[in-house]
């Protein structure tokens, strides 16, 4: 049976915090298996005794959470393995960005990211006939995407095809990759508003760089 698994992470809030709010969406077709691709990933961690930190692009960036007290050194050793590792994985991936101060509410928001969520399911629609099943991994973070995603998916696709599933990225690399192309995506969008940091340089280099060996090479698994 053809399956489609759909991981769905989230950048920014729904308040007023940050400048932008993304969603990532990363479609997996679940006949095509990823164990030998994972595999190499994991047993390089292990040579040199790194140890396995799910993704999370943003703290691993700036040391925080499950990241402090490592150095930048390892830090820039975790990027570099994920993103050898990510570039082998059979995916495609749809980033919708806002950028807040263009809605007047949350509610404003919300009709948006329902709407391009829609459009962009029609206009892939053969993609997604093509799968008899479909799984929506997400970890309920945040409202505005649970009502979104849920109305966009049950709306453009037939409701008992959807299966949703509490989901934790510790579980699950694609999940991991959600996060980690909402990330560059998000950092993508500060370079060519000249707002990058000294964070994202230290990582990524200067904007013809960041292009060149991260987001050129991410973007050829856009979907449509």
């Amino acid at each position: 049976m053809e399956e489609l698994s759909i991981f769905v992470d989230e950048s920014g809030d729904a308040g007023e915090t940050s400048t932008y709010y993304l969603i990532t969406i990363v479609l997996h077709d679940q006949s095509e298996d990823i164990g030998q691709i994972l595999a190499p990933y994991e047993a390089d961690l292990r040579v040199r005794q790194i140890d396995d930190i799910p993704m999370h692009l943003g703290p691993l960036l700036n040391g925080n959470d499950d990241y402090k007290g490592l150095g930048v050194s390892t830090r820039k050793a975790l990027l570099n393995g994920f993103r050898v590792m990510a570039g082998k994985l059979p995916f495609q991936y749809m980033t919708f960005a806002y950028r807040k101060s263009e809605f007047a509410d949350y509610e404003s928001l919300l009709s948006s990211m329902k709407r391009d969520l829609i459009l962009s399911i029609f206009d892939n629609i053969d993609f997604f006939q093509k799968f008899r099943k479909v799984k929506v991994y997400y970890d309920n973070g945040q409202s505005v995407v649970t009502n979104a995603l849920h109305d966009a998916v049950e709306y453009a696709l037939a409701r008992e095809a959807v299966i949703y599933r509490d989901a934790k990225p510790a579980d699950y690399r694609l999940f991991q990759l959600a996060d980690y192309i909402c990330t560059l995506e998000l950092t993508a969008l500060k370079y060519q508003a000249h707002a990058d940091t000294a964070t994202d340089r230290l990582f990524f280099g200067q904007w013809g760089s960041f292009k060149k060996n991260y987001l050129k090479k991410l973007r050829k698994h856009r979907l449509g």
